[in-house]
Order: structure tokens, then sequence, then C-alpha cells
């Protein structure tokens, strides 16, 4: 009898030294399959995030914006860092306005101006002024200020001030404008070709007409 009741005391004790074990595994096997995954699988997932690169609305606009250069002084970045005579000297677009500028002494006036927009005609808008009338035009200084400070606002103009416009120039004419999205006249003639473009002290609208004092 004695030996019989240590046998069963043995195996009851043997018994519930492997239950703990048994009820680990189990536990552990359960636990593996509802894992939340690694923070590296989760990165894998494709889950969408805020677009950091999404459009904030103060950026330049325009086709013409396309022949601007990527990376130089030239480029959007690099007219961010110089007043606006300056940047626009490095736009192969605006050369013909550049010598305009530099012709009428107006360098310095643009360059050390405050808060100012330009309305910046091309080589192709001053290409639609007959050759003769614009030589004229080149060599009457007097003339040519007057054309060229009719281009300047004395204000930071932003795109949706532009939507229906009127502002006072440097030349003391008025500029109408009208226009939305990325849509804008000046004068009801002139279209806005690359909008928006920022340099050290300016705003700048490049057009493709010169804009005429009334």
């Amino acid at each position: 009898m004695n030996t019989l009741k240590i046998r069963r005391t043995a195996i009851a004790v043997a018994a519930a030294a492997l239950l703990p074990f048994t009820l680990a595994a189990c536990s552990d096997s359960g636990d593996t399959k509802a894992a939340p995954p690694a923070a590296g699988d989760q990165a894998k997932t494709g889950e969408s995030t805020p677009a950091d690169d999404a459009m904030t609305g103060d950026q330049p606009f325009g086709a013409a914006c396309a022949g601007v250069p990527k990376e130089g002084a030239g480029s959007f970045d690099g007219m961010a860092k110089d007043p606006v005579a300056t940047a626009a000297s490095n736009n192969p677009a605006l050369s013909t306005l550049v010598a305009a500028v530099k012709q009428a002494g107006l360098v310095d006036t643009l360059n050390n101006a405050k808060d100012i927009t330009v309305f910046a005609p091309t080589n192709d808008a001053f290409a639609k002024i007959p050759k003769a009338d614009l030589d004229k035009v080149l060599a009457d200084k007097e003339q040519l200020t007057k054309i060229l400070t009719y281009h300047v606002v004395g204000q930071r103009l932003a795109p949706k001030q532009l939507e229906n416009g009127s502002f006072e120039t440097l030349q003391k004419g008025m500029v109408t404008t009208m226009g939305s999205g990325e849509a804008y006249k000046v004068n009801g003639t002139s279209n806005v070709v690359c909008g928006n473009v920022k340099t050290a002290n300016a705003n700048v609208y490049i057009v493709d007409t010169v804009l005429m004092p009334k």
C-alpha cells in the first residue's frame, strides 16, 4: 500500500510540474499569430502619409516657367536670392528687358526698391514691336524710362490680387489685371506666361506683351 501511494504521489507531482510548461507553449503559439508587425514591416505596407511636396499655392506657375533654368543663378531658387534686376539678368528669356533697364539707368533703382512687383516682358514680347520703333524707344532714355517704370508696381502682388485688380505703377499710370488660377491678363492684352516668381525684393510676373503707358 505504501509503495502504491508513493507512486501515485510521484505521478501527481510530475503532472503538476509539466502543466505550466504546456500552458506556456500554447500561449506562445497564440501570441506568434497575433503579434503586430514590426515598425520596418509597417513602412513596407505603402500606407499614405501627408505629402510634404504638396503645392502650397505660392509657387511659380505658367507654361513659360518650363524654360527657366533648373539650377544656378537663373533658376527659381537662384533668382530668389538676388534683387530683381540682377535676378532678371540671369534669366535668358529676359535679356532684352535687362538691356533696356541698363540703357535707362534703372538697375540700381529696381535693385534697391523694397517689396515691388515687376511685369517683365520676354524677349518675344519685345520682338512684337517693329525693330525701327524699338530702336527709337531704346534711344530715347526718357520715353524708355516711362515704359519700363510702367511695368513696376510699388507693392508685392500675390496671384489672388490679380483676379480683378487695378494698381498704380512707378510711372504713375494704372495697370489692370484679371483672371484666376494660372491664367491672368494685364491690361486685357498681355498674358502672364510665368507668374509668381520670387526675387529678394520683388514678385515677378513674366508677360508676353510689352505694356505701353496710356
